[in-house]
């Protein structure tokens, strides 16, 4: 007769609980693929003067760490003119291959080729904060549906005319200049109702300080992507 083995009351117990409380915290996990783009919740302060790419790389890297997601390598999408001998940078150059997944692991984009196309899912709705928030836009109290990126619709630098600026001094300037938005809720007044649905590349601001960026309806916020 084979033998039966009787596991202790306390033990069983303990057993039981440990199975459910592995099975609540796969329940509680997200769903979808891990963050890998979102609208940082704030500016740092200092307008379109972000410390160049470096120092936007910096605060994307901080806000998605703070997120929890700081073991991936992110990147601010943000173009840079060709200026003081130094090359013009692309936006979509800077930000990996995709996939990438909003906080809530919901893909916006399979590829670079796909976030520039008619395809890509930035929205209101899926481009959310690393908090996983909404920003606000246009028709709501409070605007702040410009994105600081300094690019054309397909991800290129916006190539200012002679004198003129379109990346707040390559991102180091808080007063003056001028820097390219996109707009993330796909809604404005702008003339053109293809630049007004324009994600990455809608109009100019009236300046790179705060309270110029605000007038334009900017918080002076950007988009970040991880490259891994």
């Amino acid at each position: 007769m084979p033998r039966r083995f009787v596991l202790p009351l306390g033990a069983a117990v303990a057993a039981l609980a440990l199975v459910a409380g592995c099975g609540a915290m796969r329940s509680s996990s997200p769903a979808g693929s891990p963050m890998g783009f979102f609208i940082t919740s704030t500016n740092p302060g200092k307008g379109g003067d972000l410390g160049g790419l470096a120092g936007a790389d910096r605060f994307c890297q901080s806000l998605a760490a703070s997120a929890g997601a700081g073991s991936r390598t992110w990147r601010a999408y943000l173009s840079t003119a060709a200026m003081n001998g130094q090359p013009a940078v692309n936006a979509r150059d800077r930000i990996g291959s995709g996939p990438w997944a909003n906080a809530k692991g919901v893909v916006v984009a399979t590829s670079v080729a796909d976030l520039h196309s008619a395809n890509a899912k930035v929205g209101k709705e899926t481009s959310l904060t690393e908090k996983g928030e909404v920003v606000s836009g246009f028709g709501d109290p409070v605007n702040r549906h410009d994105i600081l990126t300094g690019s054309r619709p397909d991800g290129t630098v916006a190539v200012p005319e002679p004198g003129k600026d379109t990346t707040c001094g390559n991102w180091t300037r808080s007063e003056g200049g001028s820097a390219i938005v996109g707009h993330h809720d796909h809604k404005g007044t702008n003339p053109d109702p293809v630049a007004n649905a324009s994600w990455n590349s809608s109009h100019g601001t009236r300046g790179c300080s705060i309270d110029q960026l605000k007038m334009s309806g900017s918080a002076g916020l950007l988009y970040c992507f991880a490259t891994n």
